[in-house]
Parts: structure tokens; C-alpha cells; sequence
């Protein structure tokens, strides 16, 4: 295996020249956002009409070229396909005599770490895994969402610090993950955000359904509680009636669920057995109450006990 050189990217009087292999959503905000650094986006590849159309918008004036045109003027390359062709291409361009030994390879795939560039290394690239913790639009917003935001960092050892210090100019957050760890943390995300997206889609249709003509704006205050108690207390932060055991209400949420969205019930059980299981595990469901709810989230019925209304 090559030995990996650091860079030395800070004392570069040029700054390097940035090229962008697959223009979605990532690649123009993140090249933009090296440009606004002082670096010099030189090349982007794009197949689709739509990529192109981006590229141009995001990156005015920089040529669209081939992948391995991109490499020929690039010090640093953004590797920004989809994570099932990453591997692919990252072989192929080594078998084909496209990495240069010294240049930089940066794919921004959650999924993998450093170890998919392997090909690169042996070639004398330098592989570096940011992965952005961020939701894209493909606009120039991009950019502007980048300050602030962490970016998952799996690097050699020995490129660590340019690995950071890049994400550090592109405004971001550097967050070390292993490279064992790193599809349990892309899980992790896509857990939280795209499950959100989800959710977030099935309760306004719900709610339109029910009557209520601007479900955004009901939802907004009451969605950025939520996420900001959960993200400051946790589990301590959940409420609503599965939390207080109120199993005659959750049955009735199931019958009108499955009278008007049949599709939404599976989704709701699910998510309602994970939070009766936290909720019990965390103290705040009541073991007797426990008992009950979860012969509803069972069977989707609830049957009255003594002294209950029917």
C-alpha cells in the first residue's frame, strides 16, 4: 500500500484547484463553498440534463468534462455519486491511470469510510471520507446550510488533520467517525431525518384530510418544540397519549387511521411500540398502564376495564 502523504493545504499560495465528479446535490454546494475558501473549482462531470443545469448555476463558468478530465486538473476531487456507484467508479478510474499519486479523493457517502478509496490509495491518492450531516436542495442555500453543520470524518491517521481542516473552511463541524462505525452512523441519520420526512409528509396529508387548510403552519411550532425539547432532554422530552398509557385514545387513532389511512397504520404502530418501549424503560409509562396499551398496539383494539368510559 502507498504511504500516505499530509498535505500541506493551509500554505498553498494558489489554494488548490477543485473538481466535482457527479454534479447532484452535493458536489456544486460543497465545490461553491471551497470556492468561497479561496480554492478554484477548475471541472465538473454530469450526466443528466439536470446536473448539468445545476453545475452551471452553482459553479458559473467552470467547464463540464469527463470524470477523467476532472482528475487530469483537479488537486482535489469531490466524489459525489450515489453510494452504490462509488465503488465502481473509484476503481475504475484507478485501473484506468486517472489518480495522480498526491492528489486528494474526497467522497461525501454517509455509508462508507476511507477504505472504498483503497483503489486510489494504491494509485498514490489521498482518500478522504466528509460526509456532510445535511439535507440538500441542490440550490445556492446549500451553501449557506453548510455553516455550522457537522460532517462525518473518516480519514488515514495521517490525513486527519487536512481531513478536518478542510471541513473546518467549508464552514462545517468535523465529527471523527471509524471506519467500522461508519454504517451505523449513516443509519443513525437516516433514522432521524429521512423517517422525519416521512412522518412530517404523512401528518399534514392527515390533517388536510380532517379539514385544516394551512397543516404547515399548525405543524411548524409544534414540530420545532418537539425536536428541540428532544434534542435537549431526550427521552425525558416524550409526550402525548402513548407516554401517559391512554391506550382508549390510541385505539381510536388506529380506527380512524385505518378508515382514511390504511397505509399510515403500520408506520403508527411501529413508532408508537418504540416510544411505549422507551417511555416504559425511561420511567415514564406506568408499568400498569403498560400492560393494556400494548394489547392495542397488538391487536388495534381496546377493550374498556372497570370504571373506564366505553
Amino acid at each position: 500500500m502507498s504511504t500516505v502523504q499530509q498535505p500541506d493545504i493551509g500554505d498553498r499560495p494558489a489554494r488548490l484547484t477543485v473538481g466535482v465528479v457527479g454534479a447532484g446535490r452535493v458536489g456544486p454546494a460543497l465545490a461553491a463553498s471551497l470556492q468561497l475558501a479561496g480554492h478554484r473549482p477548475v471541472a465538473v462531470s454530469g450526466v443528466s440534463d439536470a446536473s448539468r443545469r445545476r453545475a452551471e448555476a452553482m459553479l458559473p463558468g467552470v467547464p463540464l468534462v469527463t470524470p477523467a478530465e476532472v482528475l487530469r486538473r483537479a488537486d482535489l476531487v469531490l466524489l459525489t455519486v450515489p453510494d452504490d456507484a462509488l465503488p465502481g467508479l473509484v476503481t475504475g478510474l484507478a485501473e484506468t491511470g486517472a489518480v495522480r499519486p498526491g492528489q486528494l479523493l474526497v467522497h461525501t457517502s454517509g455509508r462508507y469510510g476511507a477504505k472504498v478509496l483503497d483503489p486510489a490509495l494504491r494509485a498514490g491518492g489521498l482518500p478522504l471520507a466528509l460526509h456532510p450531516a445535511m439535507t440538500f436542495t441542490g440550490t445556492p442555500v446549500d451553501v449557506q446550510r453548510l455553516a455550522g453543520c457537522s460532517f462525518g470524518v473518516t480519514a488515514p491517521e495521517e490525513l486527519r488533520l487536512a481531513a478536518e481542516a478542510l471541513v473546518i473552511e467549508m464552514g462545517g463541524e468535523p465529527e471523527w467517525i471509524s471506519e467500522e462505525n461508519r454504517p451505523l452512523y449513516h443509519a443513525a441519520l437516516a433514522l432521524g431525518a429521512n423517517h422525519l420526512v416521512t412522518l412530517v409528509a404523512q401528518s399534514m396529508e392527515l390533517l388536510r384530510t380532517a379539514g385544516v387548510e394551512a397543516p404547515d403552519r399548525m405543524l411548524g411550532p409544534l414540530l420545532g418544540a418537539a425536536l428541540d425539547n428532544a434534542l435537549r432532554s431526550g427521552d425525558a422530552a416524550l409526550t402525548g397519549p402513548v407516554a401517559r398509557g391512554d391506550a382508549g385514545t390510541v385505539a381510536a387513532h388506529v380506527t380512524e387511521l385505518r378508515r382514511h389511512a390504511p397505509q399510515a397504520v403500520d408506520g403508527y404502530l411501529a413508532m408508537a411500540r418504540a416510544t411505549a418501549d422507551r417511555a416504559l424503560a425511561h420511567g415514564l409509562l406506568k408499568p400498569e398502564l403498560a400492560e393494556d396499551l400494548l394489547g392495542v398496539l397488538a391487536t388495534g383494539t381496546h377493550t374498556p376495564q372497570n370504571g373506564e368510559d366505553r
